[in-house]
């Protein structure tokens, strides 16, 4: 769903003029702020089966001044903005449709059980702990000019 980087090109340039020993301290608040980030959007998702939390993984690029932080979960982006009639902003399906139920289930002719929907609300998760993490790494940051 959505791939979150912090740090850049920009921050080692400049940390190229501060000096070597500031470099441990930025490594070490790019690398806190993905884990928090990370844990933010575990803590916020929705729990059904398990595997959107399972997908949000957080990789570390060797220059230690980029972390990735990515949902797996192909359907993580219609749980953050909902679907339907109910998708942030209206922009999604106007009309009810119809799925066969993924657990199997009948109904009570023995058939295949087809549930209908308009949608579902959204249930955001990641955009929250997105804006968390934004502000621990500005704080932090902020501490290491003082």
């Amino acid at each position: 769903m959505g791939i979150t980087r912090f740090g850049n090109r920009q921050l080692s340039k400049a940390l190229d003029r501060w000096g070597d020993n500031i470099i441990a301290d930025v490594k070490r608040i790019v690398v806190e702020t993905a884990e928090l980030l990370k844990t933010e959007a575990v803590a916020r998702a929705p729990h059904d089966t398990g595997d959107l939390k399972r997908s949000i993984e957080v990789t570390v690029l060797a220059d230690g001044l980029t972390a990735i932080v990515t949902v797996g979960a192909h359907y993580a982006i219609y749980i953050e903005f909902g679907t339907g009639i109910y998708a942030v902003k209206g922009n999604g399906r106007k009309t009810p449709w119809g799925y066969l139920d993924p657990k199997g289930r009948l109904d009570e002719n023995g058939q295949p059980l087809w549930i209908w929907t308009k949608g579902m609300h959204a249930q955001p998760f990641w955009f929250p702990a997105v804006d968390i993490a934004r502000d621990y790494f500005k704080n932090e940051m902020r501490k290491l000019g003082r």
